[in-house]
């Protein structure tokens, strides 16, 4: 890891011009990567942008303070991003462009001449607070933020089994910068909207169980979202409710993304079953607790295809 963090620390010393690219379904590790790192560049005197799809309100916390820069694009760095595909409507633009890829996904598919890849990593953050480290960077408040959102959202408030001793030690060090993380948390953990409350009624409303119990499906649809007058946003977090089912090994939420194409997220209890494992089964990946991929069915299809799969694993 030492050699790929010094590769990756003098790659961003010696370019300029950089479009930082997130994956499509940005959550506050992709973000907080990004901002981090664009913040970072900038303080070095370099240009820099933040390419996504799109900025949660939860989020837009992140941006305060950076105006928006326009340059030719020269170099090209893509955050906590497993697979191309997973740029969305980016994907055709910056396909094959990318030229510095850090990520800590146990499957990492983007080809890139520098890697900066560690699965142990709890989150993409973290690795960036090491590589930040690596450049010499003294870390500004709004930085340490970003990092903090990133490493507490991929931990789940650290409570996942990716927290290590060295995660609570840089979770420490940000806090001693002065990142606010009882306000961070408020928003990430303890906080949903009127319009979440319902959709989660919504959610427990299609749970379905197979093996024996020991796993638990919900399901999101498209006439769903628009009955309830809900976006994106709030499908944030949904992931983890099947999961927490007592006896649930494998919790699955499919979300329909457009008709007939969904999108799964899988969370599993890793000492019995591999997620990433799971999903590699239809084209995804992630990670051992936590991973995803798209399937395009019907929604009784696709859920008939997860289910035998399920029932094939426990």
């Amino acid at each position: 890891m030492n050699d790929s963090l010094r590769q990756a620390a003098e790659f961003l010393m010696s370019h300029d011009n950089y479009d930082i690219l997130t994956h499509a379904y940005p959550d506050g590790d992709t973000l907080g990567s990004g901002y981090a790192l664009c913040r970072v560049l900038r303080g070095l005197g370099k240009k820099a942008r933040v390419i996504k799809t799109n900025l949660p309100k939860d989020f837009v916390f992140l941006a305060e303070g950076l105006e928006e820069q326009s340059f030719e694009t020269q170099t090209v760095v893509s955050v906590d991003v497993a697979d191309e595909k997973l740029l969305g409507s980016n994907k055709e633009k910056y396909l094959g462009r990318i030229e510095l890829c850090i990520d800590h996904h146990e499957i990492s598919r983007v080809e890139a001449p520098v890697k900066c890849v560690d699965a142990c990593a709890s989150s993409n953050c973290e690795i960036l607070f090491e590589l930040f480290s690596e450049m010499g960077i003294r870390l500004d408040v709004d930085t340490a933020a970003a990092l903090y959102t990133g490493i507490s959202t991929d931990t789940g408030c650290f409570k996942y089994s990716n927290t290590t001793s060295k995660t609570l030690r840089i979770a420490a060090e940000l806090l001693d910068l002065g990142v606010d993380s009882p306000a961070i948390n408020k928003v990430m953990f303890d906080t949903k909207s009127k319009k979440k409350i319902m959709l989660e009624r919504e959610a427990y409303g299609s749970l379905v169980y197979c093996a024996g119990g020991r796993c638990a499906i919900i399901a999101v649809t498209l006439e769903t979202k628009r009955r309830l007058d809900v976006n994106d946003d709030e499908l944030e977090g949904l992931a983890s409710i099947p999961r927490q089912i007592e006896g649930v090994e494998i919790g699955i939420t499919i979300r329909e993304k457009e008709p007939d194409v969904f999108k799964i997220s899988v969370r599993a209890n890793e000492r019995l079953v591999n997620a990433a494992q799971f999903c590699a089964r239809f084209g995804g990946g992630g990670h051992a607790a936590a991973s995803g991929c798209m399937i395009k069915g019907s929604l009784e299809e696709v859920t008939a295809k997860l289910r035998a799969a399920a029932e094939e694993l426990l």
